[in-house]
């Protein structure tokens, strides 16, 4: 695989390098080395599945207050997303900026999000599945979020928001996030 960094400070965009043949194909989808070579997480805990029913379907933003904090290796193996990182880490070069990139099940991409970045998406097909690797457990009491449609962060979603959970509609603003972040 092919790490490249993005547009927000510790960010990489994984490009998996897939060999095919008469069978079928194979790619590697993370190797302990070639992570701790560049700093990242070379063991992942936790290993969840999003599965999302109908295009324009809105999961986010969220992520992990510290001391929970967690990496995330994020990749879509069915479907497509319009996947969104948002930087809250106050230190940051890159602090309130986002990203967005398409994962798909087709494309080979894959995203290494740092600790401190909120992380969101919409479906741009039915019946969507999200892969996620991460190096810490889920702490429900650190889980945190921002809006997902703040004016602040103006993400640019690009289909009409479909369906979006209480609790995703609930999470409070990037102002109120970052002042106490």
């Amino acid at each position: 695989m092919t790490f490249e960094p993005t547009a927000i400070d510790g960010l990489w965009l994984l490009r998996l390098h897939r060999f095919a043949d008469e069978r079928g194909s194979f790619a590697r989808l993370f190797a302990a080395d070639d992570f701790a070579a560049r700093g990242l997480p070379a063991a992942f805990v936790q290993c969840s599945l999003s599965v999302t029913r109908s295009v324009g379907t809105i999961r986010g933003m969220h992520w992990q207050r510290p001391p929970h904090g967690e990496v995330k290796l994020v990749r879509c193996v069915r479907g497509a997303i319009h996947d969104v990182i948002v930087d809250l880490r106050p230190g940051s070069p890159t602090f309130r900026r986002w990203q967005a990139f398409t994962l798909a099940h087709d494309n080979d991409i894959a995203l290494c999000i740092p600790r401190g970045c909120a992380h969101g998406f919409q479906a741009l097909r039915d019946d969507c599945e999200v892969l996620y690797q991460m190096d810490t457990g889920h702490a429900a009491d650190h889980a945190a979020g921002v809006r997902f449609d703040d004016p602040a962060l103006a993400i640019d979603w690009p289909l009409p928001v479909g369906v979006v959970s209480a609790k995703d509609r609930a999470w409070p603003l990037l102002d109120a996030v970052t002042a106490t972040a």
